[in-house]
């Protein structure tokens, strides 16, 4: 899939208001065939808004949507090339699994033969072929997920909508279910576009995120770039853990900027493109992982901290260390455990010292 295709689906300058209300704030967004595209942020930010819109369950105050470069801004929901499965699945409790896969079909009239081939086809590929005759309430929550998608996909949709659709999952099967949706995506072809409050369900199934805030739609990227460049202290603070700096530039030589912080000892180093003045008020952002201990810390070496260890959490795979600096700053940094626990070098109340190269960090300027 490359960007260069014309987009499946076209917000422009989309608002949606209730009252005084900006639900959702002059969005502009293009989605590509065959893009797992995921509606990333907090509660009340607007994504649940812009997928009703998408679907046709609301109507944009001021703006156009385009699907398949047709305008359905106006279109009610059955009359759009697409289908939605809703976070609380809304299975019919009184149909069976099969008969809830094929209700839809059934509403377009498709023949009784077909039909039944079709529901067949979306039970193999969801894996519940032995579950056709139970009804929702003998069903686990993973198994109802199941139907509810496969309901989705039998229509054979271009564009699939999905709200939060691993919310009502237990932790485990809700990681297994999202390789299996990525999977069960790439093999049909189909776009999805997933409405999630959970940043990591987000990086691991997305082509592509969409970051929101209060109706806006922040930063568009890829996952890895959006967690290794974000383009502001919220996209920063959002996705996964980070230590930020406020910092005041010194310099800037070439790429290389040097800025001091009122939370650091020594001066903080940091590639940036885009020429800077000297005095200006920036953010120095590194993540946990980038941070790394040091034997001794060395007199003037830049990104160099010194602190000490007020705790730590095990993780397994890994373990997080909250160490104070003498400013009062609390920062993060974490270490794989390869060794066993009882072998673990570090301690509470142990003075560490911490450094990372200067392209390990990012300049935030928002």
């Amino acid at each position: 899939m490359t960007l260069q295709e014309t987009p499946i689906v076209q917000l422009q300058q989309v608002t949606k208001t209730y009252g005084d209300l900006y639900a959702v704030d002059d969005v502009s967004l293009d989605i590509y065939p065959g893009e797992f595209f995921s509606l990333l942020g907090a509660s009340g930010c607007g994504k649940t808004t812009l997928l009703r819109m998408l679907a046709g369950f609301e109507t944009p105050t001021s703006g156009k949507i385009f699907l398949g470069g047709e305008d359905v801004t106006d279109l009610p929901p059955y009359e759009r090339p697409l289908n939605m499965m809703f976070q609380s699945y809304a299975l019919f409790p009184h149909l069976n699994v099969a008969d809830n896969i094929a209700f839809g079909l059934r509403q377009e009239r498709m023949p009784k033969a077909e039909r039944d081939q079709r529901v067949q086809e979306m039970l193999q590929l969801v894996q519940i072929e032995k579950l056709g005759k139970r009804k929702p309430h003998q069903l686990s929550g993973g198994q109802r997920q199941r139907v509810a998608l496969a309901r989705a996909l039998a229509k054979h949709p271009k564009l699939l909508l999905l709200d939060e659709p691993l919310g009502a999952l237990d932790k485990k099967l809700r990681e297994q279910t999202q390789f299996e949706l990525v999977n069960l995506q790439e093999r049909l072809g189909i776009t999805f576009i997933v409405v999630t409050h959970d940043q990591e369900e987000a990086m691991t199934m997305s082509s592509r995120i969409a970051l929101m805030r209060e109706g806006r739609v922040v930063q568009v990227d890829a996952p890895r770039r959006l967690y290794e460049y974000p383009n502001s202290r919220y996209c920063a603070d959002f996705i996964g853990s980070i230590n930020l700096f406020d910092a005041e530039v010194v310099k800037q030589e070439d790429n290389l900027v040097t800025l001091k912080s009122p939370d650091c000892d020594q001066l903080l180093q940091v590639y940036h493109s885009q020429p800077l003045l000297e005095g200006m008020t920036a953010t120095v952002a590194v993540r946990p992982e980038k941070v790394q201990i040091t034997e001794n810390c060395q007199p003037q070496r830049s990104n160099q901290l010194r602190g000490v260890i007020k705790e730590i959490a095990y993780l397994g795979d890994v373990s997080v260390y909250h160490v104070d600096l003498p400013s009062g700053k609390r920062i993060q940094f974490t270490q794989s455990n390869v060794q066993a626990l009882a072998q673990q070098p570090l301690d509470w109340e142990e003075e560490v010292c911490l450094h990372w190269q200067a392209d390990a960090c990012n300049l935030l300027l928002e």
